[in-house]
Formats: structure tokens, sequence, C-alpha cells
């Protein structure tokens, strides 16, 4: 289960639609992420964050998209369940084994 976020969606969304603006009609001048994050009043290191994130997802900027990260973490899921229940099938098959074999028990 995800942790809860400080901030709603429509706001990230929303602080990050305002910054690529602000870049937009300043000529990518800095300062856009400090005067946006000013503006909602969020805290500037989480609003550059959602901005670099946003950019990896547009193929702006290297790195694990948004939609990559969550697939990797599903597989890491199933590959976690699938090692467990590997283990169970493990040991139920030598206790069966066990029980199968003809020899008296020492």
């Amino acid at each position: 289960m995800p942790a809860p976020r400080k901030y709603p969606q429509e706001l990230r969304e929303r602080a990050v639609r305002m910054v690529f603006e602000v870049r937009r009609q300043t000529g990518g001048a800095p300062g856009a992420i400090a005067r946006v994050a000013d503006q909602l009043g969020v805290h500037r290191e989480a609003l550059r964050g959602w901005v670099r994130q946003a950019e990896i997802d547009e193929g702006q900027r290297p790195g694990t998209s948004t939609t990559d990260a969550q697939r990797i973490a599903e597989l890491e899921r199933e590959v976690r369940e699938l090692r467990r229940a590997n283990e169970i099938l493990k040991a139920a098959a030598a206790f069966f084994a066990k029980e199968m074999d003809p020899r008296p028990p020492r």
C-alpha cells in the first residue's frame, strides 16, 4: 500500500504545468520552481522532484519513468511471491519424499 501523499495529485500536476508554463514564458530563466512553489505554498524540493519526474516521463531527461517504476515494483513483488511459493513447494516435496521412502526410519 503506497504511503499517503502530503500534496494531492491535482496540486502536483497543476504545479508542474505552471513551472513548464513559466519556463516557456521566460525562456527557461532560473527561478521558475521557486516562484511557483512560493505561489502555491509547496516545498521547493518537492516541486523540483515532481518537475524532474515529469521531464523523465516526457523523455526530456534520462531516468526511470513512472510507468516503468510501477512495472518494476510489480515484477519485484511477483518475484518475491514466486520465490516464497517455490520454498513452500520444495519443503512439501521433501516432506512427501520422506513419507514415501520405503526404508524404515533409523
